[in-house]
């Protein structure tokens, strides 16, 4: 077999390549899947594609290999590798790869551990730093073992009174908190921005640490369910990946058994996501749902209403949601965040 490279944003090739995957059993070619694949690469015989990968970031993703083929296994050590090897020119290296259950001990053979696995599918991750190098370089405290700690994980977007309600009430109830900040940059602030107004915000509450959630607390709605079958549901089996990630690699090790979260009337995906917390963390993480904090007016808090003001050339609406460390920085960024949301940012 030879391999090539192939560029799938082509139509002719992707039309090649998405109907060899989908003789292996995958079936989601959706935009939000595929318009982040960097790199594509085939092997090939008689023309004809008998196995593929492709890079996405740091993810490997699209990883097939025909049925056909003699040396299955040995050819899918030689894709991965491929991958692995191609990543690495490009200056990454450390990388993720999102699998079905019964593929895990495949990936393990070239390199890649667990970190979560679900029923429908699993998380795995290689190279450096990983897991365990972010977890010792969190402040760690003198009397962890023995003390009542609390997880909250926000993407504080940006730091809103709902978010400090929720904070002073962890503070309030436990001897250390953990807030992790989503380092993922798809939002109107930027993650640095976010994580300053986070630690500004919090900055009088001597019990709370503040720390950035790394490659481990990214928006779940962003992991790769393209293996799913068409019927199975998405938004429960990411909520239920991210949980169990939590639970097994952060919760775990740091001793938290308090996560806090927000109650959602508003946006299903994140009530499906406060479910998916209140089934998987239990009993080893106790799960609280605090209801929404509301303003003077009795108006429900979210940064999303924080975002529409901003777009809307509204600073004293932006008032009545914020602290004054955030009401700062948008009054001393408000036109840079403006021309931000005219660019599209508005997420």
């Amino acid at each position: 077999m030879q391999v090539r490279e192939s560029n799938i944003h082509i139509k002719r090739n992707f039309a090649k390549w998405q109907a060899f995957l989908k003789k292996t059993g995958i079936t989601e070619f959706s935009p939000k899947e595929t318009q982040q694949v960097e790199r594509t690469f085939v092997w090939e015989a008689d023309g004809e594609i008998m196995a593929t990968g492709s890079i996405a970031g740091r993810v490997l993703k699209y990883i097939a290999v025909c049925s056909k083929v003699k040396g299955h296994g040995e050819t899918f050590n030689q894709l991965v590798s491929k991958l692995v090897s191609e990543a690495a020119t490009m200056g990454r290296f450390h990388l993720f790869v999102f699998t079905k259950p019964q593929y895990v001990q495949s990936f393990g053979f070239v390199g890649f551990h667990a970190l979560a696995v679900v029923d429908d599918g699993a998380i795995m991750e290689s190279g450096t730093p990983d897991v365990h190098d972010y977890i010792q370089d969190l402040p760690h405290f003198a009397d962890q073992d023995d003390s009542q700690i609390a997880g909250i994980v926000m993407n504080a977007n940006p730091f809103t009174n709902g978010h400090r309600y929720l904070v002073e009430q962890a503070s309030k109830e436990n001897d250390h908190v953990y807030v992790f900040v989503v380092s993922q940059e798809a939002s109107l602030f930027t993650a640095s921005e976010r994580y300053q107004l986070v630690q500004a915000g919090c900055a009088d509450l001597d019990n709370v640490t503040v720390v950035p959630g790394g490659d481990y607390m990214v928006s779940y709605a962003t992991f790769p369910a393209y293996f799913l079958k068409d019927d199975q549901n998405v938004a429960h089996f990411q909520a239920a990946l991210d949980a169990t990630l939590f639970k097994e690699q952060i919760a775990a090790p740091l001793n938290i058994t308090r996560r806090y979260v927000g109650s959602e009337p508003f946006s299903p995906t994140t009530d499906i996501y406060n479910q998916e917390l209140t089934r998987v963390l239990p009993p080893e993480v106790e799960v609280k749902v605090l209801d929404r904090a509301a303003n003077a007016d009795q108006d429900v808090i979210s940064a999303t209403k924080v975002r529409a003001a901003i777009a809307n050339d509204e600073l004293a609406v932006v008032q009545k949601y914020v602290p004054q460390t955030t009401r700062s920085f948008i009054q001393n960024h408000w036109s840079d965040l403006r021309a931000r949301i005219k660019e599209g940012s508005l997420e």
